[in-house]
């Protein structure tokens, strides 16, 4: 989404070509790749380890960090691999996204008028809101040591981004739409309109 940004706010006139349905093709075949190969590797790393005594998971859903605490096999050399992985994610991600809206805003500062900042800074915020609550609460489930597991903490933070998150990105994109804007305004109003 931020190199979607960037092209229709750097390129707007190559942004059809630029943003061909091969070129999305390709971006959603990437990520399947990368993270098939992952979640491989885990799979395969985890397969050596041996488990004693309970086998409940008290988690949201199974996850990596829960499994690793029930596990009675050294896992340290699977943790480490496991940061690497989640940091090399998020150390590209987060640098694609971060170069896109250095462009963008670098792109935005020189229009000339105040009403077209003001459109492309909104066109770019509910995004840069949105992937900022994501990457926060997934580094800090994923880019930890297992002993800092917490259960109460852990499970408060997934649901937050495997739940939360998710349920507000409508919510954050669709209130920049001027209709979605009024009829909100006529809901609450006739609200008030019924309890009085």
């Amino acid at each position: 989404m931020a190199f979607d940004r960037y092209v229709a706010i750097c390129n707007p006139l190559h942004y059809p070509v630029v943003m061909s349905t091969r070129l999305c093709h390709t971006l959603i075949s990437g990520s399947y790749m990368i993270s098939f190969t992952e979640s491989l590797v885990n799979l395969l790393f985890m397969n050596s380890f041996h488990f004693c005594g309970s086998n409940v998971i008290y988690h949201f859903y199974c996850d990596l960090t829960p499994i690793l605490a029930l596990s009675c096999t050294d896992t340290h050399d699977f943790e480490m691999m496991m940061i690497i992985c989640a940091s090399f994610n998020v150390l590209m991600t987060l640098s694609t996204i971060t170069f896109s809206y250095i462009s963008v805003l670098s792109s935005i500062l020189k229009i000339n008028s105040s009403s077209g900042k003001r459109k492309a800074f909104s066109t770019c915020s509910s995004h840069i809101l949105g992937v900022t609550l994501y990457y926060v609460t997934t580094t800090f489930t994923y880019v930890k040591p297992k002993k800092s597991y917490s259960l109460g903490r852990d499970q408060v933070v997934s649901v937050f981004y495997t739940m939360v998150i998710p349920m507000l990105n409508p919510l954050i994109y669709s209130l920049r739409n001027k209709e979605v804007k009024n009829a909100l305004i006529r809901v609450i109003q006739k609200r008030e309109d019924s309890k009085q």
